[in-house]
């Protein structure tokens, strides 16, 4: 508590001070104390600017933001972040403990309020969004009855809420946006939950009304590019859209294919169409290409999409990424050996590819920025090593911060850590394995040639691919 007086008199003494603070000057205070910190530094970064912030002795910080734009803006510290709602003549302070980044975010002072209810929501999502699955077992109207229920009650505490205080139009879209955009994110991916891939093309058979809020849908709102509810339903409203122009062509007994030419082309034209701002279309044509890219096998494919993403994108950066990236799968192909990156153990060695694989091996990726994918992970990985003795695993943290963080994070979870590493440099490391998800693992041999360049752990599909390698002894 004393450390918030402190920092608050701290705040107070500075917005007093008239010769430094004109009235009605935008700008916004961000201060705080990270207890077990990571590094030595915080960032604080919006999609206009970014600010990189030392932290002092005590593990402390006080930042003045000038000129500011109203919005989003990211707090990162040691490969975690979280989002902040920064306004004029705001003064924000937290303490946080990097062993529990999220749970462990609070705000006191001027706009914490607004924040602290930012926090809860994002928290009471991401607890939802991991039972999602359980829901897609419902029948269609089972599913809506239980989603409707939980919007309107989260619409009726906003409510609430706005009616202690006068609050921003600006918070009072961000707040609506994430209790609606994520009701409707769930709603677009209900038919791939629900139907499955084998029998997706059924996705016509919902009711009719089911999609009926897409009429309310902004496709172009600015303010949220930052915003992650509403950048994951735009992902699944145009991987959702896509699908008529895919069944167009294909049979109905055929298992619905991600990787389809055609689905992605058609989702490129979707975006195209109808996102007119710019950074929010080159944002999602950018990425949409990426994904494709990463796992399509087929060079001509590749190329057609290439090519509709240079004719639609406006960006010279993304077209740059999407190059590089292009270049970087060249040398990831069936049979080429990996790259020669060096990486760290546990112990502080510097080791190599050739030196730690003796056998087939799956090469996976985890970040302590997504600690469910982090957990899951592992666990699937011991399951995998009893069930294939054979195969080597091998664990690479791919956070770009000191080298103990990684090693705390393990410890926590008490990981065994003799097959893990981290990369000595990885932006490097990250660019030329083409590794844009840590859900992407790589699969080779006892040479180090590439088996499969991009399998996912939890597919039944990369299990049949297993036990044919480890049949093989490759």
């Amino acid at each position: 508590m004393r450390f918030h007086i402190t920092f608050l008199f701290v705040i107070t003494s500075l917005l007093s001070c008239k010769k430094d603070i004109k009235v009605g000057e935008d700008y916004a205070f961000i201060g705080g104390e990270v207890i077990n910190p990571n590094n030595d530094y915080v960032t604080v970064s919006s999609s206009t600017r970014s600010d990189t912030i030392a932290l002092d002795a005590k593990n402390r910080f006080l930042f003045k933001i000038n000129n500011l734009k109203p919005g989003l803006y990211a707090f990162a510290h040691g490969g975690e972040y979280q989002m902040v709602l920064l306004e004029p003549q705001d003064s924000i302070i937290f303490r946080l403990n990097t062993n529990d980044f999220d749970e462990s975010l609070v705000y006191t002072g001027r706009g914490a309020k607004k924040n602290n209810y930012l926090i809860k929501m994002f928290l009471d999502n991401e607890q939802e969004n991991q039972n999602f699955m359980n829901l897609c077992q419902y029948e269609p109207s089972r599913f809506e009855q239980i989603l409707d229920s939980t919007r309107h009650s989260k619409l009726e505490e906003l409510d609430e809420f706005l009616s202690s205080k006068s609050y921003s139009d600006l918070f009072k879209t961000i707040a609506t946006t994430g209790i609606n955009y994520n009701y409707y994110a769930n709603k677009e991916i209900y038919p791939f939950g629900y139907y499955g891939y084998r029998n997706l093309i059924h996705y016509n058979d919902l009711p009719e009304n089911f999609y009926s809020y897409r009429k309310d849908i902004d496709y172009n709102n600015e303010d949220l590019i930052e915003f992650y509810t509403y950048n994951k339903f735009l992902y699944s409203h145009f991987n959702n859209l896509a699908l008529q122009r895919y069944y167009q062509t294909a049979t109905h007994n055929d298992l619905f294919d991600r990787t389809s030419v055609i689905y992605n082309l058609e989702k490129l034209h979707l975006i195209d169409s109808l996102v007119s701002n710019s950074s929010i279309k080159n944002n999602l044509l950018k990425y949409t290409t990426r994904d494709f890219m990463s796992v399509s096998e087929d060079s001509l494919e590749t190329h057609k999409v290439l090519n509709s993403f240079l004719e639609k994108s406006s960006s010279e950066r993304d077209k740059n990424y999407i190059y590089s990236l292009a270049f970087s799968l060249k040398g990831l192909k069936k049979g080429k050996k990996l790259p020669k990156l060096v990486l760290v153990d546990y112990n502080d060695n510097e080791v190599v590819f050739d030196s730690i694989i003796t056998k087939p091996t799956v090469i996976y990726f985890w970040s302590s920025s997504l600690p469910l994918l982090l957990k899951n992970s592992h666990y699937k990985v011991k399951q995998l090593k009893s069930k294939f003795p054979n195969i080597d695993f091998i664990g690479i943290n791919i956070n770009d911060d000191d080298n103990t963080h990684w090693k705390k994070i393990l410890n926590q979870y008490n990981f065994p850590v003799t097959h893990e590493f981290q990369f000595k440099y990885p932006n490097e490391s990250l660019k030329a394995l083409a590794i844009s998800s840590v859900k992407k693992s790589i699969l080779v041999t006892k040479d180090c040639k590439i088996i499969n360049p991009n399998v996912l752990l939890y597919t039944s599909e990369f299990e049949e691919e297993l036990a044919q390698v480890s049949k093989n002894k490759w």
